[in-house]
């Protein structure tokens, strides 16, 4: 994939030797503070469609939020059907351009994919970390959301939301709507606008370190490819194994009773009896560290071996905007400030709760 441009100048945009001038610092930040608006508009319809249904039936049904399928469902059904569509009407609004869609072979997607489970499991290990060192400093374990709500919920509901739903919806918008809107300015500030926004947007500081990480690594593959079917696949597969997967061998070993079995003094005789009811479970459940280990390091080495060959290699865009102003032209404005500044708020306070 190296060297692939994988972008055509289109609408009448500035050539590729475009050095930014005024007017065009101008034009940027504008560009840059719309789209942060629309996502922020977004943002905002999103949380209605989601807390409005759940008002509505916490009224007249409040029992039924008692259950967790049907919580997660109250939240969901309005937010991919409403919220999320709505979120795309508002962002399409921003100026695009258009991605030459490329092939990408077999083993090129299998090789992407160990680097992706590489890079999203080395980024949730340096996040599960730093949200353990802010609960030692606050005295208290800080939540872990997702988790959270994978363990409560069935099966079915789990794989239907994270597996199905999620990573087509999301793909879309964080990576087709942000990217097509910012690669004019170059490909590496599409990539992080992609992966910031996208990590940003999961509001908590357990799923930001790997969101953002594994964000800039699809946005990556879809700049190159300008093909959305491949960063989806990927993300399913990602969210299937850390969702469905995992869910699954939480299950088996039992984990809540082992955890009583070590806190009611750790009696021999029924940690025996526990680890021979659940002995599949165990043997699974270290088949799939191995699996974790094999990925992290099997992937480390593909992402090094293709840095030392230069195989991440990122173009300009049609507008070049001079060093020393990017960072003002990018981010310093009134759009992406309002977006960056209510998630920053959002994880801290997701800390603190």
């Amino acid at each position: 994939m190296d060297g692939m441009n994988g972008y055509n100048e289109y609408n009448g945009y500035m050539p590729a030797d475009n050095r930014g001038g005024p007017d065009q610092l101008k034009a940027a930040r504008k560009h840059f503070s719309m789209l942060g608006g629309m996502f922020v508009l977004g943002t905002l319809v999103f949380y209605a469609v989601q807390l409005i249904p759940t008002i509505i039936v916490g009224v007249l049904k409040p029992e039924w939020l008692m259950n967790p399928d049907v919580t997660l469902l109250v939240s969901s059904v309005p937010m991919y059907l409403v919220g999320m569509p709505l979120m795309i009407v508002l962002v399409r609004i921003v100026p695009a351009d258009r991605l030459e869609r490329r092939s990408m072979k077999a083993g090129d997607f299998v090789l992407s994919a160990i680097m992706c489970f590489a890079v999203m499991y080395a980024s949730n290990f340096v996040g599960n970390i730093i949200t353990a060192i802010i609960g030692i400093l606050k005295g208290s374990a800080v939540d872990n959301v997702i988790n959270d709500i994978a363990s409560a919920t069935s099966m079915w509901l789990v794989f239907l939301v994270m597996v199905i739903c999620a990573p087509i919806m999301e793909e879309y918008i964080f990576r087709k709507l942000i990217v097509d809107r910012t690669v004019r300015y170059g490909e590496g500030i599409a990539i992080l606008i992609s992966g910031l926004m996208f990590g940003l947007f999961h509001g908590n500081l357990n799923q930001f370190a790997y969101a953002f990480s594994l964000g800039v690594f699809l946005a990556f593959l879809y700049v190159k490819t300008g093909n959305l079917k491949i960063t989806i696949a990927l993300h399913m597969m990602i969210n299937f194994v850390g969702g469905v997967v995992s869910k699954w061998l939480m299950e088996q070993v039992d984990i809540d009773e082992y955890m009583r079995i070590i806190s009611d003094g750790m009696d021999m005789d029924r940690l025996m009896s526990y680890v021979m009811d659940h002995l599949g479970g165990w043997v699974a459940y270290i088949a799939f560290l191995v699996f974790v280990m094999g990925m992290m390091i099997g992937g480390g080495v593909l992402l090094i071996i293709n840095l030392v060959k230069k195989k991440f290699v990122l173009n300009r865009g049609a507008v070049t905007i001079p060093r020393g102003k990017r960072f003002r032209t990018f981010f310093l404005n009134v759009g992406m400030i309002i977006y960056c500044l209510f998630w920053i708020v959002m994880i801290i306070v997701q800390l603190l709760m």
